[in-house]
C-alpha cells in the first residue's frame, strides 16, 4: 500500500541531528544529508519504528553516493546489525522504505544527481549539504 504524498514538506534537520550525523559518519557530507532528509520524511510519513522499518538503498557502491546510507540510518534507526537496511548497486540514487504492508520510494531528481556528482571538493560538499539542509524534499526527490 503507498503512502500518501503530501506536497512542499521541508523535513527540517536539527542541528544536533547534523553533528550527529557528521560524527558517526566522520564528515558532514552532501550524500550523508540527502540520506538524513530521506530518512526523516519516511519517518514522518510511516511512522519511526527502529525494528520494522526497512531500508532498501540503490545506488553505487562506493562514495561519495554510498555515503547516503549512512544518513538513513542516523535518520531512522535502520542498521546493518538488525539486517534491516539493504544497500544494492544501481545508476540513480533511490530508497525503498517498507514497514509491514506500507512502502514509501524516494528518487533524487536526475538533474539534481548529475550536479551533486560534478562536485569534487570537500569544501564544495560540505557548502552543497548545508544548502540542501532546508530545501523542500519534493524538490529533491521524486516521491511515489
Amino acid at each position: 500500500m503507498p503512502v500518501k504524498v503530501e506536497h512542499k514538506m521541508l523535513c527540517k534537520i536539527s542541528k544536533r541531528l547534523l553533528q550527529n550525523a557528521s560524527k558517526f559518519h566522520g564528515h558532514l557530507g552532501l550524500f550523508l544529508v540527502l540520506g538524513v532528509k530521506a530518512g526523516l520524511y519516511a519517518n514522518k510519513k510511516m511512522g519511526k519504528d527502529k525494528l520494522k522499518m526497512h531500508a532498501h538503498i540503490e545506488t553505487e557502491p562506493s562514495p561519495p553516493l554510498s555515503c547516503f546510507a549512512d544518513g538513513i540510518q542516523v535518520a531512522t534507526g535502520c542498521t546493518m546489525g538488525k539486517r534491516n537496511i539493504e544497500l544494492k548497486n544501481g545508476n540513480s540514487l533511490s530508497v525503498k522504505f517498507t514497514k509491514g504492508d506500507v512502502q514509501l520510494r524516494l528518487e533524487i531528481k536526475p538533474a539534481l544527481l548529475e550536479q551533486f556528482k560534478k562536485i569534487s571538493s570537500l569544501e564544495e560538499n560540505k557548502k552543497a549539504a548545508l544548502s540542501i539542509v532546508n530545501m523542500h524534499i519534493e524538490d529533491i526527490f521524486d516521491i511515489t
